[in-house]
């Protein structure tokens, strides 16, 4: 027949009658509408007839599956010819050579139909097979981009990691490959940087670009919507103060310069301001803008008992003395998944460092007095400029209860504690309660008499009065527990007692 090439029937594509077909194929090429699939589908519709795309090992990337000559398939993925036709049992068949990205790579772009190919039906299978060229190195170049972010994101998680457990060296050569000279330095300040889950890969890109090459900035790997930045550069800080105000619902709480091995008591800090700065107007907090009881003791006398108090961890070799200091820190201000999740080791590792460090102090984690005691031993731990020499100090190592006494502790806790006495609830009845319950709402209903979800409100109201974030543990949660021991409102702790175990959360009730 020398006619037209469908006759009389009507298709898609009409050979001899100009179609707008160029612009509805660029189309595709726009970024909201980059998908193979769609491509295809729009390439059967047009031409009246299934539509394949093959890789070079014989897997369907897109479209419909077709029986193909597979010796003209070898010939077009290896190169030997671009494209093939030919007529089988009343079916047109055409097959196009399509690179894919990677070396010695291709694919096939076959489309079968029951009309013969015209110009027109030809011109736009050819064209449409450039377009799925494009779009295929624009996926491989944007997997590939993915891939690079999912690298460089867990190497910096790596080096949060090794800085956590004090390990210095280990993370400056990591780090040096990549961010030459951003832990060239020996103190650094922690900020974390808190919005909801599902804005958080937004807020760490726009940390990176507000922070440069001048700070380490990780996801964090127990709290969906935090992010971690480590800086030793000032003006970091400003920036990201910068950016939580102008980012609603973003929360930024920061450490007090620490020494590089002190990460993880850093990031402790970062985390109670983070619990102040949800309070503030201006949403944030710096960890050194609150009294902190520690800083109100006399520091001769809390240097020699923090001395005695750890005395246990003197035999061990350092970089065991160093996990362990590291896991209890974190382990007292989160939970073992979390802090696991944190460090990068296993839950299972985190218990039994805690366990240990039990046994070291013989003392029991599950009372919120002896954790509040020992965080307080680890902070000034951490804080100390000087090394305690070996062997016994000069004075006698002064008792917890001793320190607790001074005027400006007593004072401060006063103080603290006595912004409950106005609520006629009793909220600081039920938080002496709570506290001495082991956080427990339950055992607290039970003793005062009421419901265990008004204990839980009585405490949730105190957090704002207090400016300390209570039903989370932590770092707020024991400071309130030294105010209560301060005032003489709980037993003091001992330190030596029978080891009951390490409990898997921190979140009682």
């Amino acid at each position: 027949m020398a006619g037209r090439e469908d006759g009389t029937r009507r298709t898609a594509v009409v050979d001899d009658t100009p179609a707008p077909w160029a612009e509805k194929l660029l189309e595709h090429l726009r970024p909201a509408g980059r998908d193979i699939g769609r491509v295809l589908a729009w390439l059967a519709e047009t031409v009246d007839g299934p539509v394949c795309l093959r890789d070079d090992t014989g897997a369907v990337l897109a479209g419909t599956p077709l029986t193909l000559d597979e010796k003209l398939v070898v010939g077009l993925v290896t190169g030997r010819i671009a494209s093939a036709a030919w007529e089988e049992r009343g079916h047109h068949m055409r097959l196009v050579r399509v690179e894919h990205p990677g070396p010695g790579r291709a694919a096939v772009l076959a489309v079968s139909r029951r009309e013969p190919f015209g110009r027109r039906a030809s011109d736009i299978v050819t064209h449409t097979a450039q377009v799925v060229e494009i779009l295929l190195r624009a996926h491989e170049s944007t997997a590939a981009g993915h891939q690079l972010e999912r690298a460089t994101s867990d190497l910096r998680l790596a080096i949060l990691q090794l800085l956590m457990v004090e390990d210095t060296v280990s993370a400056r050569r990591v780090a040096a490959g990549l961010w030459p000279g951003l832990l060239d330095t020996d103190t650094a300040c922690v900020y974390v940087v808190e919005s909801c889950a599902e804005e958080r890969d937004r807020l760490a890109a726009a940390c990176l670009e507000a922070t440069g090459e001048h700070a380490l900035v990780v996801r964090c790997p127990a709290m969906d919507g935090h992010v971690i930045v480590v800086t030793s550069t000032e003006t970091v800080g400003g920036a990201l103060r910068s950016l939580v105000a102008r980012h609603p619902d973003t929360f930024l709480g920061g450490s007090a310069r620490q020494r590089l091995a002190n990460t993880a008591a850093a990031y402790g800090q970062a985390v109670s301001a983070l619990a102040v700065a949800r309070f503030r107007p201006d949403k944030t907090a710096v960890y050194a803008e609150r009294t902190h009881p520690e800083r109100l003791m006399d520091p001769v006398a809390l240097r020699e008992w923090t001395y005695h108090v750890l005395r246990p961890l003197d035999a061990l070799p350092h970089h065991t003395r160093a996990e362990l200091l590291a896991t209890t820190r974190l382990g007292l201000e989160f939970t073992a998944v979390s802090t696991a999740r944190i460090l990068g080791v296993s839950r299972n590792t985190v218990r039994a460092r805690m366990e240990r460090m039990e046994c070291l102090l013989g003392t029991d984690f599950t009372d919120l007095t002896v954790r509040a005691t020992v965080q307080l031993a680890l902070n000034t731990q951490m804080a100390l400029t000087e090394t305690v020499p070996d062997g016994t100090p000069a004075h006698t190592a002064a008792r917890l209860d001793d320190l607790l006494a001074s005027p400006a502790v007593r004072n401060w806790a006063r103080d603290l504690l006595g912004r409950l006495d106005g609520d006629t609830r009793n909220l600081r009845r039920t938080l002496r309660t709570w506290i001495a319950a082991g956080g427990n709402a339950e055992r607290t209903a039970q003793a005062l008499g009421v419901h265990a979800q008004t204990v839980r409100e009585h405490v949730r109201s105190a957090e704002p009065v207090l400016e300390h974030q209570l039903l989370a543990g932590g770092g707020d949660l024991y400071e309130v527990v030294l105010a209560h021991l301060a005032v003489g409102d709980l037993d003091q702790p001992t330190l030596g007692g029978t080891k009951t175990g390490y409990p898997d959360s921190l979140v009682h009730g």
